[in-house]
């Protein structure tokens, strides 16, 4: 397999790691802040590097340089294909602007060490492409949260319960799959068990209750890292496509258009801003969902698209709460607060992420959503219509919250509540991205579709697929196109 030019990976995850090390043991926050603000900042510029390195490569996917992982855990431990090359610097950006909006006065708060483990743990993962390398991962990405959960003398019950059964399910179905061997009809039991740790991973209904009860009681940057990066979406292409059959797919697709129709609704009568974003945030990660188990090539691009775009624009959409809280503390929507006229600058990113969320025409979420609709409409007429209804409930929901927070009343302050320069710098940084990709798509749609075509291409190797006309198709274009994975 090609290879990277430098070993961009590997360091990618060591960096953290030695963040831990550099920050655990200082007493100063603002100290710790700025070292951590450092090692996320090289993180994010040796993810851009493998980005970019593996751009130059023309390859559906490349080792890294050093290898050393994969030389012990398999071929698969460390890789960077189609998939994961942009996702690997989105999540490393989402830590830098993470920790660069993160004001001074809060610093004594925010957990620094469990806030690096976190991201060399979702960096790993996001690297990983072997099955029981992602298990593990995906098990240990649960400590910092828990940990943190247990320094603020919160329950952890329904958090442990929850991960601890994903992480169960997810061990138990592969363990059998294995057992079973390569055959076209793996064990309902094996297939139910992947289907449902995904589920609960990505907080499908009846078992969504863990993200509300983290939004609440874990802080909302924690929280907010938590959940964007979309682990149970990245679980289901690495772990579920493979070796699921169509059915199955099917099943997880009924399950999250449910959960995204339900969780909009819940969005609109929410009264706490935390619980609010959290069934907005729920809403739109099922999408992704939605997309990548109809395994069309323009459902898969549509739900590819909608995983990026989602990951940038509700990520925005969350700092902005989290800004607001921590000048104002925890804020309610059943009463105007009028905080226009103090932070104008905030509430047009706040606008302007939330309705990227639903995609709003000239953002980055836009042509996602089109090519989601229209690829559930090609295969369920009905779920394109609950698609598009979903939308619309977000929407309504953006709108709601944003004229309760912004408007309706005069807000008195006896201090300045206008945004900070770093809190400006993440902003227009978000910004760029979320308009620059509205404007300019067509670089981000190629790169979703060259990762659909490979993603359907690997599953037609497996024995539990056996290949359509239409998938035939598909795997001679992406093999003319670009190579087979």
């Amino acid at each position: 397999m090609t290879e990277l030019q430098l070993p961009w990976l590997e360091i990618a995850i060591i960096a953290p790691l030695v963040g831990v090390f550099l920050v655990a043991f200082l007493h100063d926050p603002e100290t710790a802040r700025r070292r951590t603000l450092a090692v996320c900042s090289l993180t994010l510029l040796l993810t851009v590097g493998a980005w970019l390195d593996f751009g130059l490569l023309h390859k559906f996917e490349a080792h890294d340089h050093w290898d050393f992982v994969s030389r012990w855990l398999g071929d698969d431990a460390v890789v960077i294909d189609e998939l994961n090359a942009p996702l690997l610097p989105l999540a490393a950006l989402l830590y830098l602007l993470t920790i660069l909006s993160t004001l001074r006065t809060k610093a004594p708060r925010f957990p620094f060490t469990l806030t690096l483990l976190s991201e060399a743990l979702l960096i790993a993962t996001l690297s990983c492409r072997a099955p029981w390398g992602v298990i593990l991962l995906v098990g240990l990405q649960m400590i910092p949260p828990y940990l943190e959960l247990l320094s603020r003398r919160t329950s952890t019950r329904v958090f442990v319960l929850h991960m601890g059964l994903c992480i169960a399910m997810l061990a138990g179905g592969w363990a059998m799959i294995n057992a079973e061997g390569p055959k076209s009809d793996h064990s309902i039991v094996a297939i139910g068990m992947l289907i449902g740790a995904v589920l609960i991973r990505s907080g499908s209904i009846p078992v969504h209750c863990w993200m509300t009860d983290l939004f609440e009681n874990a802080s909302f940057g924690t929280s907010l890292l938590y959940v964007t990066p979309m682990t149970g979406a990245y679980a289901a292409v690495r772990l579920v496509l493979p070796v699921c059959p169509d059915w199955a797919l099917q099943s997880i697709a009924v399950v999250s258009i449910i959960t995204s129709v339900y969780a909009a609704g819940m969005a609109l009568v929410q009264r706490d801003t935390r619980r609010f974003f959290a069934y907005l945030f729920l809403s739109n990660s099922s999408l992704v969902l939605v997309g990548l188990e109809m395994v069309t090539p323009v459902s898969l691009t549509g739900g590819l698209c909608v995983w990026l775009s989602v990951g940038m624009s509700l990520a925005g959409f969350g700092l902005t709460l989290r800004a607001l809280e921590s000048r104002t503390g925890r804020m309610s929507l059943e009463r105007y607060h009028g905080l226009y006229e103090h932070m104008p600058s905030l509430a047009a990113f706040f606008l302007l992420t939330g309705l990227a969320s639903i995609g709003f025409p000239g953002t980055v979420g836009f042509v996602g959503a089109e090519l989601l609709v229209e690829g559930a409409v090609d295969v369920y007429p009905m779920m394109g219509t609950l698609v598009v209804l979903t939308g619309a409930l977000n929407g309504i929901a953006v709108i709601h919250a944003y004229f309760r927070l912004f408007t309706g009343t005069e807000h008195r302050a006896s201090i300045s509540l206008r945004a900070r320069w770093p809190e400006r710098v993440a902003v227009l940084t978000l910004t760029a991205l979320i308009l620059g990709g509205g404007i300019i798509p067509q670089p981000g749609v190629a790169s979703r579709y060259h990762a659909a075509t490979a993603i359907i291409t690997r599953r037609l190797v497996t024995p539990s697929h056996p290949p359509t006309d239409h998938d035939q198709e598909v795997a001679t274009l992406a093999g003319e196109g670009h190579g087979t994975p």
